[in-house]
């Protein structure tokens, strides 16, 4: 590790490796031991260089974006994590068309977006997520999704060859997309959206942010919604109507506010957040016979 970081070295700033970094720093929910080495590529190039070095000498990494959506291990990752940093996530909007990179965060995209009177990423403006990790799982919140306003995505592959996938060949789904299935890693985004009035965008957007304020328990470190939505019901009813409002293991409960929401409410390690997942799980399906399925990503 130490001979892969003196020749990262030769194409990424030395203060954008860093050794032992802690992962608790980087997720919502405030938990994680520390990863090996953090790594932060400036563009692509950097990016292929990068991942081409680490597949030459067989070294495990993940891709980190705002880690909105994951929970690492207590004992951290033997590993490289490479973040998406602040260069590859720049904005850009002409007419209807949003060009943005995999880095930045989906309430900035939604910003600019209202900055410039277009409507259709209203939903976007509360998640907490990257747009690289939100193409990812096809994110989306109060009937929105990215699936309806993303017209291309360019990738790198495992091979680090980049392709240009259009809205078709996203095969986006819920909670899912074919970058998730093939491994693919985003690096730019572009949205088409509509004209709309300005104060009305705001409006919506202030209205969503009341209602996430209100429902979710946005006081306390979490992941968001800890389960996806199995078909024909809600996670959260599901979890309450099983007597599981306030469940508490170590650390971690299900909020009381919104029982879809599995929050740090101090000190919560990762075993804690994963014990009582499982148990939440196991609850359910033994009441009411449906198998909730994680929505938090497990590294």
């Amino acid at each position: 590790m130490q001979v892969l970081a003196e020749k990262l070295g030769n194409f990424i700033p030395q203060d954008k490796i860093r050794f032992r970094e802690p992962m608790a720093a980087h997720t919502s929910f405030r938990i994680g031991g520390p990863v090996t080495y953090m790594v932060e590529p400036q563009n692509t190039l950097q990016l292929k260089q990068v991942l081409s070095l680490l597949k030459q000498h067989d070294i495990p990494f993940f891709i980190l974006g705002n880690g909105s959506n994951l929970l690492v291990n207590d004992r951290g990752f033997d590993g490289v994590a490479v973040k998406i940093g602040p260069e590859m996530s720049k904005v850009s909007v002409e007419g209807n068309r949003i060009t943005a990179g995999a880095g930045v965060l989906m309430s900035r995209v939604a910003k600019a977006a209202l900055e410039h009177g277009l409507t259709g990423l209203e939903f976007a403006s509360g998640i907490p997520g990257t747009l690289g990790g939100g193409i990812v799982m096809n994110a989306g919140a109060y009937g929105g999704e990215l699936k309806q306003v993303v017209t291309r995505v360019t990738v790198l592959t495992p091979e680090s060859e980049v392709l240009e996938l259009d809205k078709a060949a996203m095969e986006f789904g819920y909670r899912h997309s074919i970058v998730k299935a093939k491994g693919y890693i985003v690096t730019e985004v572009v949205m088409e959206l509509q004209e709309g009035d300005r104060e009305q965008i705001k409006a919506y957007m202030d209205d969503l942010a009341a209602r996430r304020r209100e429902k979710q328990p946005l006081e306390y470190p979490s992941a968001g919604s800890t389960f996806k939505r199995p078909e024909g019901y809600f996670a959260g009813e599901l979890i309450m109507k099983a007597g599981l409002r306030g469940y508490q293991i170590g650390g971690a409960r299900v909020s009381d506010k919104h029982c879809g929401f599995v929050v740090n409410m101090g000190g919560a390690t990762a075993e804690d957040v994963h014990r009582l997942i499982e148990y939440v799980q196991d609850k359910v399906y033994e009441v009411y016979g449906v198998r909730l399925e994680p929505e938090v990503i497990f590294l």
